[in-house]
């Protein structure tokens, strides 16, 4: 049954056309914010420690410190909040960033990993209880070089309010 609905899927010329955008869509948004695989490979880090610091710091967010947070981010960082917000560049510009929310409690909850080199994807649960709480699902892209995250990018799954 699962075949017969995959052929039926392939053969649906408007779904294959939308199912080719998001695709292409996904993989020029990905080649914009994701560094070359050849700087990746040059990133002098093994893939278990870009994941280590990729979880140990989604762990620091909670403590609701900038300087919890600051030793795992390279002092240019690049950090996209959304895939529709612009970048924000600079360590002290993404602690303030995360400041300005007013977080009274912040929790990454990371619900898969995976990793190719020194870019390390996670979905997670993101809840922000603050006078504007909101729980954001997504998956974070992080690319790690020289033992800290040098660029950050976040892609909307769903958000949602209160």
């Amino acid at each position: 049954m699962e075949q017969a609905l995959e052929t039926e899927v392939a053969h649906d010329p408007e779904q294959a056309g939308r199912r080719a955008f998001l695709l292409a869509s996904l993989a020029a948004g990905a080649t914009s914010v994701v560094p070359s695989f050849a700087e990746a490979a040059q990133a002098g880090i093994s893939k278990d420690t870009a994941v280590r610091i990729v979880t140990d710091f989604c762990a620091a967010v909670s403590k609701l410190d900038p300087a919890a947070m600051r030793p795992f981010f390279a002092d240019d960082i690049v950090y996209r909040m959304t895939e529709a917000t612009p970048p924000i560049v600079g360590v002290e510009k993404v602690l303030e960033t995360y400041t300005k929310l007013n977080a009274t409690s912040i929790q990454f909850k990371v619900l898969e990993t995976q990793v190719l080199g020194a870019i390390v994807i996670n979905r997670r649960v993101d809840r922000f209880v603050s006078p504007r709480s909101f729980t954001w699902e997504g998956v974070g892209v992080f690319f790690v070089k020289d033992g800290k995250i040098k660029e950050w990018s976040d892609y909307t799954i769903r958000m949602e309010r209160g």
